[in-house]
């Protein structure tokens, strides 16, 4: 114990769990330099970097250092200024640690967006304040609602440029509240802010005594993390079957084991499991984490599972609760946004990757694909790249799934080129 803890009153920092957030809006609304800000406000930034960045800066005949370099880390984003792939930073303010990703604001870059809120759990859409609401704040919007991020930050920047103006960010949040309306769009907060100047980001500044409401840190400090929110039911993909070994062999283990990663729920010794696709009951034996035994197994947990009977279980099998049992499955509808620049050929085979099961699929339909400016639904037969299209597949072998807005592990998927391959798509399950 150091001698800070040993202090009358001292009370350590509660640690409040990971969050992983997204950065996103149109190109040139400030995203990097946000992030920048925020990287830079709260002290996180190594003295090297400040010192290349500053050499950067200074080279460019900028009297202030650009904070967005720390993101735009490509050198071709440097040269032309802008966001291509996404950029992931990482920081900790002493009672919460947090994952960043700065996702590209052009039209073209639709598809790195996707994948960054893939696994976020908060977004801030970033909006000019002198320019409002654009076709890519709706894109950004409408796609963080389709991958299921449960809390958006609408953060109105550049409040400098205006003059601080509060009627400007009073007309762009109920022009937003309107559009997130149709959008079915619930959990928002607005925030007014200057991320080059540092107003609202993690001090309050002088700017905008009218806003009385939180700063973007504290809001961030506050936010619910991943699986808090509500009770999820328990999912197991069997990752690795754990063979006996030799059990005179005290450095070997002498059970059989199923190794994975709980993705959502827990479980405890001496629960009840239901065994997926084949149907069989059992109790849960022991749980194992390295050389321990746990009492129970929480969300994103890689554990070993021992179970009470002996049950022919294979990789890509998974385990529930039998009260709360995912469905099994030859035929998947869902949302899917084609990632390569190849073309979808609908006459072709494709493999299906959904959690720990791979499984051969062919194409059914493509109900509509939406025009991501208009949102529009539009009839076609073929995807390119950054496409977003409904559709369905038949699936040679059976997934045990859930609806992606029930359940953001088991409800996900991703397309894979037999013949080279690739990632060509990525899928969420209605």
């Amino acid at each position: 114990m150091s001698a800070v803890e040993n202090l009358p009153g001292f009370e350590p920092p509660v640690d409040t769990g990971l969050l992983r957030f997204l950065t996103c809006g149109s190109v040139d609304d400030g995203k990097s330099t946000l992030i920048g800000r925020l990287l830079y406000d709260t002290k996180t930034i190594l003295a090297d970097t400040l010192s290349a960045i500053t050499r950067t800066s200074e080279r460019r005949g900028l009297e202030a250092v650009d904070l967005s370099l720390l993101t735009d880390g490509l050198q071709a984003e440097r040269e032309q200024g802008i966001t291509i792939d996404v950029a992931y930073r990482y920081f900790t303010t002493g009672t919460r640690k947090y994952i960043i990703a700065d996702a590209p604001g052009h039209e073209q870059y639709t598809r790195n967006m996707v994948t960054a809120a893939s696994t976020a759990n908060l977004a801030i859409i970033l909006i000019d304040a002198r320019k409002g609401i654009l076709t890519q704040t709706r894109r950004h919007s409408y796609l963080a609602h389709l991958m299921g991020i449960p809390h958006i930050v609408v953060a109105i920047n550049k409040m400098d440029l205006i003059g601080y103006d509060q009627a400007v960010f009073e007309r762009i949040r109920a022009d937003y509240l309107a559009f997130a309306k149709q959008l079915g769009i619930t959990d928002v907060i607005f925030i007014p802010l200057s991320a080059l100047n540092g107003d609202m980001v993690v001090d309050r500044g002088d700017g905008m005594p009218w806003y009385t409401g939180p700063t973007l840190l504290d809001i961030l400090e506050a936010a619910p993390t991943a699986h808090s929110e509500s009770d999820e039911r328990f999912r197991f993909p069997v990752q690795f079957v754990c063979r006996p070994q030799r059990a005179d062999d005290p450095e070997l283990h002498d059970f059989r084991g199923f190794m994975g990663r709980v993705e959502s729920g827990s479980i405890g010794i001496g629960d009840e499991v239901l065994v997926l696709p084949a149907g069989r009951k059992t109790r849960v034996k022991d749980i194992r984490l390295l050389d321990q035994s746990l009492p129970q197994a929480l969300a994103e947990q890689s554990v070993t599972l021992l179970l009470e009977d002996e049950i022919d279980i294979s990789r890509g099998d998974m385990i529930v609760r039998p009260e709360e049992s995912a469905l099994v499955t030859r035929q998947i509808e869902a949302m899917v946004c084609w990632l390569s620049e190849t073309p979808l050929d609908p006459q072709r085979k494709y493999l299906v990757r959904q959690t720990t099961r791979e499984t051969r699929a062919a194409i059914s339909s493509i109900e509509f694909c939406l025009d991501i400016n208009t949102l529009e639904q539009m009839q076609t037969s073929h995807l390119k790249m950054n496409d977003i299209a409904r559709m369905s597949f038949r699936l040679a072998q059976p997934l045990c799934v859930d609806a992606y807005t029930r359940n953001r592990a088991t409800g996900a998927f991703i397309v894979i080129d037999e013949s080279s391959n690739n990632t060509v798509a990525a899928g969420m399950i209605l």
